[in-house]
């Protein structure tokens, strides 16, 4: 039951903490909340269906499916979030001139709802079908019984899950003056970190294999699989073996957020 614990609340961490980030940089906007139990409800399902054909998914490609499934996933959470940070810098001055009247100051509103929809239900479609299949697999092999499973998913889930509800409201707490900067900022490395880690799938999957060259290794140290590792895994891009390729896509999206923000302001 532990070991079924400290994976899914791993898990269920990733999922936590992007969408703490995400919502408290959309937070106040009028209607969000209905977008947010549509993208809950989208990212449930696909994960159900992921969950249903998955030997299929796997055997597809050669047997790299899964790996690819991922990267796609990833570099499109990673565009849609793009999306919400470029939004966020066109709109920030508005935002924060009017944080508690966000749905009538800002026109463009909807697109954002959708592409929030959007990054939920890729959110928990990534981790969502990992957790079941991950589960169903333990009920395969007998290593845990379904009363196990449940308490020990109950226990796992609900922790990461109260991580990242700690985390959104520590970012409610910051002054209005300060908070988009630091939502954006958050924003943008997440972004970073996500396209590095698609990047990192296709190197799994057998692509990119001359970029595939470890820079370094820093397990040691700190492990990208232990809580502190995952948390900064999710938040910042750690990885504790970065491929070329993985750190050159880092740099380049911070680098090209970074730019495209400043040129958003500037024009706004």
């Amino acid at each position: 039951m532990l070991s079924v614990a400290v994976i899914l609340f791993r898990e269920a961490l990733e999922i936590a903490l992007i969408l703490g980030v995400v919502l408290a940089a959309t937070r106040g906007m009028l209607g969000r909340n209905r977008w947010v139990v549509l993208g809950v409800l989208a990212g449930v399902s696909g994960a159900a269906l992921v969950a249903l054909f998955t030997n299929k998914i796997s055997q597809a490609a050669e047997g790299v499916g899964q790996e690819l499934l991922n990267s796609v996933v990833l570099f499109a959470a990673a565009v849609f979030i793009g999306w919400t940070i470029l939004w966020m810098g066109k709109h920030g001055r508005e935002m924060r001139t009017n944080f508690n009247k966000m749905g009538a100051a800002i026109s463009t509103g909807e697109k954002t709802f959708i592409s929030l929809s959007v990054i939920i239900a890729l959110a928990i479609l990534r981790e969502g079908s990992e957790i079941v299949l991950f589960s169903y697999s333990m009920l395969i092999a007998g290593k845990i019984t379904i009363f196990g499973l449940l308490m020990g998913g109950v226990i796992g889930m609900g922790t990461g899950l109260l991580v990242g509800i700690l985390l959104y409201v520590g970012l409610l707490k910051i002054s209005p003056k300060y908070f988009f900067r630091v939502t954006s900022w958050m924003l943008i490395i997440l972004v970073a970190g996500m396209v590095a880690q698609a990047f990192g799938y296709l190197n799994a999957a057998g692509y990119l294999s001359n970029y595939s060259h470890i820079v370094w290794d820093s397990g040691a140290i700190l492990s990208d699989e232990g809580l502190l590792g995952k948390t900064l895994h999710v938040l910042l891009g750690y990885t504790a073996q970065p491929s070329i390729i993985q750190l050159v896509a880092y740099v380049s999206t911070l680098l090209f957020f970074m730019f495209a923000t400043r040129q958003i302001k500037r024009s706004a």
